[in-house]
C-alpha cells in the first residue's frame, strides 16, 4: 500500500527539508518515525518521495510525503505518527495509487510570505507583483542550479494587507531555488522605491548586472499544494498535538513581539 501524507512544520527547528548526514532535516525527522514504527524499512525499498525540498528557516503548512508501508499500515495515522514526531506535524493521511509521485502529481504550489511594513508604498507593490504573472526566465531571480530551465510560470501574485504587516502569495506550477524569496525582495524594494517596475521588466527580460537577493527565509511558509485526486484524511485526535504545539509557538512569538514593541516606542 502507497501512502501520503499531508504535513506541516517549523522550518526553524530544521537545516531544511532534504535528508543530510549529521544534521537535522524534516525529511530525516519523518523517516525515523516511520522506521522506528517499522511502517517503512528505509527510504530507498519504500520509494519514500517528497513534493518540495524547502531551504532552511522556510516552513511548511501543507508540504506532501509519500512511501510504501511495507509492514504496519495500520500504524499510518496522525495520532500515532504525530506522538513520534518533533517540530513536524502530519495534518492528513491518504492512500494513493502505486505510482503516486507528489511532486509530479502536484497541479500548483502556493507560498506565502509575512512582511513587515517598512512604510511600503502599497501601489508600487502590486504594480511590480503584477510583472512576475506569465512565463518568464526567472534568472535574476532565483539561485540556478546547473542544467535547471530558468523558465517558470506564475500564475497568481495576491499582496494582502494586515494590521502592521503584509502577506504576499505566490501560486505556480514549480518554482527555482530562493526564487518565491527573490521575488518578495524585489516587491519589498518597489515599496521602498528602491527598484522601479521598468528595472523588474527589463531583469525579466534577461537585462540585468546584480540579482534580486532573497528575502530572509524565516518569513517564508510553504502554504498549499493542489492535488485535485486526492483527499487528505484526518480526524480532531490527530490533529490535538499540531494545534497544542502550534499555539506554544503563536504565544512565544506574540509575547516576544510586544516586548520589542513597546521598547521601540520608548525610543
Amino acid at each position: 500500500m502507497r501512502f501520503a501524507l499531508r504535513i506541516a512544520y517549523d522550518g526553524t527547528a530544521f537545516y531544511g527539508f532534504q535528508r543530510q548526514p549529521d544534521v537535522r532535516t524534516v525529511e530525516g525527522e519523518v523517516l525515523k518515525a516511520l522506521t522506528k514504527l517499522r511502517i517503512i524499512r528505509d527510504a530507498e525499498s519504500s520509494a519514500f518521495k517528497g513534493a518540495s525540498r524547502t531551504d532552511r528557516g522556510v516552513s511548511a503548512f501543507f508540504n506532501v510525503v509519500a512511501f510504501n508501508a511495507a509492514d504496519r499500515p495500520d500504524l499510518v495515522r496522525a495520532e500515532v505518527l504525530n506522538h513520534h514526531l518533533r517540530d513536524v506535524w502530519v495534518l492528513g493521511v491518504a492512500e494513493v495509487p502505486e505510482d503516486f509521485h507528489p511532486r509530479f502529481w502536484a497541479k500548483s504550489k502556493t507560498y506565502r510570505y509575512y512582511l513587515v511594513n517598512e512604510g511600503f508604498d502599497l501601489a508600487k507593490m502590486k504594480d511590480c507583483a503584477r510583472l512576475f504573472m506569465g512565463k518568464h526566465d526567472f534568472s535574476a531571480f532565483a539561485r540556478l542550479e546547473p542544467g535547471k530551465d530558468p523558465v517558470r510560470e506564475i500564475t497568481g501574485v495576491e499582496i494582502g494587507e494586515r494590521p502592521g504587516y503584509y502577506v504576499i502569495e505566490i501560486e505556480g506550477k514549480s518554482f527555482l531555488w530562493e526564487m518565491a524569496r527573490r521575488i518578495v525582495n524585489a516587491i519589498r524594494f518597489c515599496g521602498l522605491g528602491i527598484m522601479e517596475p521598468e528595472e523588474i521588466r527589463r531583469a525579466l527580460e534577461g537585462q540585468y548586472t546584480k540579482k534580486v537577493p532573497p528575502a530572509p527565509p524565516e518569513g517564508l511558509i510553504l502554504w498549499h499544494i493542489d492535488y485535485p485526486d486526492v483527499e487528505f484524511r484526518v480526524d480532531e485526535r490527530g490533529l490535538k498535538r499540531a494545534k497544542r504545539d502550534l499555539f506554544e509557538r503563536y504565544s512565544r512569538a506574540l509575547t516576544r513581539a510586544a516586548l520589542f514593541g513597546d521598547a521601540l516606542l520608548e525610543l
